[in-house]
């Protein structure tokens, strides 16, 4: 048979078949599917739920209208699909309120109903993670997994109590969203993704929250319409008819398998062990590989501070004595100058990151101050925000990094007496005042001071009457209404606001008010956080002009200028500061340093970093988003020095040094550690010869760090058996603190009653 016929016979098969495959699909798609659709499926409507359908697709489509610029400003391709996407699912949300589908056959409605369970939680994880900036085929497969079982799980609880997969759908998704939606915001605001302990700090987040602005996102405009999404299906769901016993063993079943997954994830190790908790050490590259429902949940696990492996406190002692000697500090000829030490706020060098120009210097004095001076880069636990953890690290000689990552020491931990740098310097009697330019309520300022022992805390309440605060955020938090309420009730402060905060030349002049006035039989402390540099770099004010440009870039960087100009305003204040100490002839000590790099534009810090994503940085360049500057500054004579590399945790038992002060042995203990590991911090930590290590990592290093935690939890926790001799001079004591505060509360009762 030659090859055309064999092509002939070939091709009268291929025919053949064909006829028969369109035979067959026109029968199915023509009779077979229709016929079973309209014997299983029968779509409803009233006028009422087509005219609801109409109006919420109308309002929506506005809404997406409205905010189409939060699409089409983006710089990726993907923007105009994801437009398209966002004006049709309004229309995809009026047909699901419109119509509703009546399943006929039992079988196939129990089917889909149980479909439905497995299915709803991918649509719920596909919302979370939008707002997360995941679309759910970029996950990693541990990532989709483990997101997609924690929602089953929240699904299949609900379920057990209700037996209802509505009620489920109701009550899962709309914490999940609001969850997903403030971690939205939270990024976009700080930069740093939300973790579990950021809901205890929802009272400081309101107080600043005005400076923000809450224009939806793309992300969130997606997020939002899938909510909705599924709220509707929630809403439009029915339980079919299942007998009792069936829903008696589903429901039952559903609980203990969601006990048994819960007890095992909180009290073994065995999730741990397999690889599943938190990137501890980099929360956002966490939240970016393995999705945000995961990681919130995973961090949940954490937040109890448990005691550390081989703990005894009777060995605190001998921890410290192995480090401090009898020359590590002269007692017997100990100086009481005044010392003022000052945490500004986002006050940082962006240098630090890479080589980028201004118009002028946006720090010159600070960097040009060399006498009677030491300063240098201080590495603190935060970025974008955590003032507080930073603060802790200061006042105690304790680090975060020994902590369950991501919590708060002010809103967890503090909650007893406890030895700081206030009970060092009160014991040898100096007075102490903490002062913070804002709401005194703040990452719970207000009991944690107290049990540091600070005789007074001075607050924004302090300083102007709170009402105008009040009017001030009842009429939209605008700064220039704030700048007009000020001015009319106190005309002689026109420095007093720099946007909506407390600028630093007021809060200087605030401080110096009060030193002048203090007790002078008593030397001096004080310690100060600053206001100024809070983030909101994109607000605009008539009393605050830009005049630092960045000139080494052709991108505009609103924030990034706003906030250099912000720090060349605070290196004014602290020159007036600085030139004021030194006409005094009190010896006095100034220390001053940042609690954080601000939250600005990413893509200045990567074009500055040299590199394409923050998540994917060495160590050595996610040590320098943790550097801020310090400086401790005196009005006599002291050692000139600059100190290439020092954690905050070290900074206060410096000031003390230099300042001349008796130091406890933990201060000492402290100075020599840092000899050997002059930074550690939660990113990991460096040594002496400039290695760089992650916590992931084992290194000679291990004991002494070990010892370090230790010695810390005895001072934070372990209050019945504090080593007293090892964080205290001069027989003071928690005791003595303890009586300070009821004394300090009993003055305020008694003030009250007046």
């Amino acid at each position: 048979m030659d090859n055309s016929n064999k092509q002939r016979k070939a091709i009268d098969i291929i025919k053949k078949y064909l006829v028969i495959a369109i035979s067959f699909s026109e029968k199915l798609f023509m009779k077979i599917i229709p016929e079973y659709l309209k014997n299983t499926f029968k779509f409803h409507t009233t006028k009422a739920s087509k005219y609801t359908g109409i109006i919420f697709a109308f309002v929506l489509m506005i809404a997406v209208v409205a905010l189409n610029n939060s699409f089409v400003k983006q710089e990726y391709a993907i923007k105009w699909f994801l437009l398209a996407i966002a004006m049709l699912l309004p229309i995809l949300i009026g047909l699901l309120i419109a119509f509703k589908i009546e399943i006929k056959d039992t079988i196939t409605k129990k089917a889909l109903y149980i479909a439905a369970f497995f299915l709803l939680p991918i649509l719920t994880i596909t919302m979370s993670e939008c707002l997360n900036s995941i679309w759910i085929y970029d996950m990693t497969y541990l990532g989709f997994f483990g997101n997609y079982t924690i929602v089953l799980l929240l699904y299949l609880f609900v379920f057990s109590l209700s037996g209802s997969l509505r009620i489920a759908i109701l009550c899962v998704n709309p914490p999940v969203f609001g969850l997903a939606l403030a971690h939205a915001y939270l990024v976009a605001f700080r930069g740093t993704p939300f973790i579990p302990m950021d809901v205890l700090g929802i009272t400081t987040a309101m107080n600043v929250g005005s400076t923000y602005d809450y224009t939806p996102s793309d992300i969130i405009v997606l997020g939002s319409l899938i909510f909705i999404i599924i709220i509707v299906i929630g809403f439009k769901i029915k339980t079919p008819d299942y007998n009792r016993i069936t829903k008696s063993i589903t429901r039952i079943f559903s609980f203990v398998f969601f006990t048994i997954i819960v007890c095992l994830f909180y009290l073994t190790s065995i999730f741990a062990d397999a690889g599943i908790k938190p990137d501890f050490w980099n929360q956002s590259r966490g939240y970016r590989n393995y999705g945000f429902v995961y990681n919130f949940i995973c961090n949940t696990k954490y937040l109890y501070m448990s005691e550390p492996t081989g703990y005894n406190p009777n060995e605190v002692s001998d921890y410290v004595s192995k480090k401090v000697t009898e020359n590590t500090a002269d007692t017997n000829n100990a100086k009481t100058p005044n010392i003022i030490c000052i945490m500004n706020e986002s006050l940082s060098d962006l240098s630090v990151l890479g080589n980028f120009t201004t118009n002028e210097d946006y720090m010159p004095f600070i960097r040009n101050l060399t006498e009677n001076t030491v300063k240098g880069n201080l590495y603190v636990p935060v970025i974008g925000a955590g003032t507080s953890n930073t603060e802790f690290e200061f006042l105690t000689g304790h680090s975060t990094a020994f902590l369950p990552s991501g919590s708060n020491a002010f809103m967890l931990y503090i909650k007893n007496p406890l030895a700081t740098l206030v009970s060092t310097l009160e014991s040898q009697g100096y007075s102490s005042l903490a002062f913070h330019p804002y709401y005194a309520s703040g990452w719970n300022r207000v009991n944690v001071y107290k049990n540091m022992g600070f005789n007074s805390f001075k607050s924004l309440e302090n300083l102007i009457d709170i009402s105008i605060m009040n009017e001030y955020t009842q009429n939209n938090a605008n700064p220039d209404y704030l700048q007009q309420l000020i001015n009319e009730r106190y005309p002689n402060r026109s420095n007093m606001l720099i946007r909506q905060y407390i600028s630093d030349q007021y809060d200087y002049s605030v401080l110096i008010e009060d030193y002048e006035n203090r007790d002078k039989s008593q030397p001096y402390f004080v310690f100060n956080v600053t206001m100024q540099n809070h983030g909101g770099y994109t607000t605009s004010a008539s009393n605050f002009l830009a005049d630092i440009q960045i000139t080494s870039t052709e991108n505009q960087y609103n924030k990034a200028t706003n906030y250099l100009s912000l720090v060349k305003k605070s290196d004014n204040a602290f020159k007036e500061l600085v030139e004021y100490f030194s006409n005094v002839k009190e010896p006095t000590v100034i220390c001053m340093f940042g609690d954080h790099q601000p939250s600005i534009e990413t893509k200045f810090i990567s074009e500055v970093m040299g590199v394409g994503d923050l998540s994917n940085l060495t160590i050595e360049q996610e040590q320098a988003r943790h550097i801020t500057p310090f400086i401790i500054w005196a009005n006599y004579d002291i050692k000139e020095k600059t100190v290439e590399k020092l954690s905050v945790n070290y900074l206060s038992s410096y000031v003390l040094d230099i300042a001349g002060v008796k130091l406890t042995k933990y201060n000492k203990y402290l100075l020599k550690l840092s000899e050997t590991l002059p930074v550690i911090d939660t990113v990991g930590y460096i040594d002496n010869q400039n290695n760089y290590y992650k916590w992931s990592s084992s290194s000679t290093y291990n004991k002494i760090l070990k010892e370090y935690e230790q010695i810390q939890y005895n001072n934070i926790f372990d209050y019945e058996n504090n080593d007293t001799d090892t964080f205290f001079i001069n027989n003071y004591s928690v005791e003595e603190i303890a009586k300070s505060i009821e004394e300090t509360e009993n003055e305020d009762e008694d003030s009250g009653n007046d």
